[in-house]
């Protein structure tokens, strides 16, 4: 019989001890301003840079990173950028595109957060992003009024960007007006020669933010030219572009403009398995520039959407957390070129 005590012999859990800037000092052998200057990237103190790599590799050696609320409280602000993830369906172009300014923004020495705001939209999702005290806040799309950005404001945020169609009182505008994408791919097919034009209308309501004033581009591109318009829905799915297809001759089009270029290589599959052939019976052209549109046959004509690099958009955010009390500005930062291939 195996006797169980009452009370059972604590285990020894083993102690590690935190490093600190101290230690990082001592074994760089320098002092613990110059630990602080080299770690926190300070721009006014000339540091050489055999200094710097002791530095580095002291703080590697030992484990050490700087205590992000200790620097947050020295400096009065923290150093962190809050991306709140986009509430509808972004491509490739646009991951890269946020993938380059979260690289570009650490390279300022900013911590980069992005936040999921799932259930909250508005005012509501700007108090939650408030209780993390970011520095700044780059809200893409719509939905922020003027007073969420008074509240982040409040929070002590420096900076507010939003990146959408149009201007928040209070926020820095990052516009994106999605109607030169339509308007260049409407120009393109009329100077084709095509007058009986579609539109792809993506069943998502989730884009329309981007569909509706693409749609608006080809409209005022094909304004008294006396060529048609025509909204043609359609849903992400194989069965919905066999669908219209079947029936896309009774439509009478000679050319659509699939959106961007996912739906147009959805819909150019979709006619060429009803044998309609392309260009010679219908036109296609999407937007984005993505390289599949570039292996399909006939090659996928497109708009490529030319975007700000994520260099220039950070070092406007660092301008605005640094400017923080100049007023709010405004920057138009999309572009389109069309890029003829041979589906139109």
């Amino acid at each position: 019989m195996v006797q169980i005590p009452e009370h059972p012999a604590p285990t020894s859990t083993p102690q590690y001890s935190v490093p600190t800037s101290a230690d990082v000092a001592r074994l760089a052998g320098v002092s613990r301003a110059t630990v602080s200057y080299v770690l926190n990237n300070a721009s006014a103190v000339r540091i050489s840079e055999p200094t710097r790599r002791r530095v580095h590799q002291a703080a590697k050696e030992l484990g050490y990173v700087p205590h992000a609320a200790a620097r947050s409280l020295r400096a009065g602000h923290s150093r962190m950028v809050l991306m709140p993830a986009p509430a509808v369906p972004v491509g490739p172009l646009y991951s890269q595109f946020f993938n380059e300014l979260q690289w570009a923004l650490s390279r300022f020495d900013y911590t980069v957060v992005q936040y999921g705001s799932v259930g909250l939209q508005g005012d509501e999702a700007a108090r939650a992003w408030a209780e993390l005290r970011p520095v700044a806040v780059l809200v893409p799309g719509s939905g922020l009024g003027p007073q969420g950005v008074a509240v982040l404001k409040r929070s002590g945020a420096r900076a507010v960007l939003t990146l959408g169609p149009e201007r928040v009182e209070g926020a820095h505008a990052l516009l994106m007006d999605h109607s030169v994408v339509g308007r260049s791919a409407g120009a393109h097919l009329l100077a084709r020669g095509r007058r009986r034009i579609g539109v792809v209308m993506p069943e998502d309501p989730g884009l329309d933010i981007f569909a509706k004033p693409r749609l608006e581009g080809v409209r005022q591109a094909l304004h008294g030219t006396g060529a048609t318009l025509t909204e043609v829905p359609l849903a992400y799915e194989e069965q919905s572009a066999a669908q219209l297809a079947a029936r896309w001759r009774a439509l009478g089009l000679d050319a659509v403009f699939a959106y961007n270029d996912e739906y147009a290589m959805l819909l150019m599959r979709a006619l060429q398995d009803e044998g309609i052939p392309i260009p010679d019976e219908t036109a296609v052209i999407g937007a984005d520039d993505l390289m599949l549109g570039r292996l399909l046959r006939p090659r996928l004509s497109t708009v490529h959407i030319e975007l700000p690099s994520g260099q220039e958009l950070a070092e406007l955010v660092d301008r605005a957390v640094r400017d923080f009390g100049a007023p709010p500005g405004t920057h138009e930062v999309l572009g389109a070129t069309v890029l003829h291939r041979a589906s139109s």
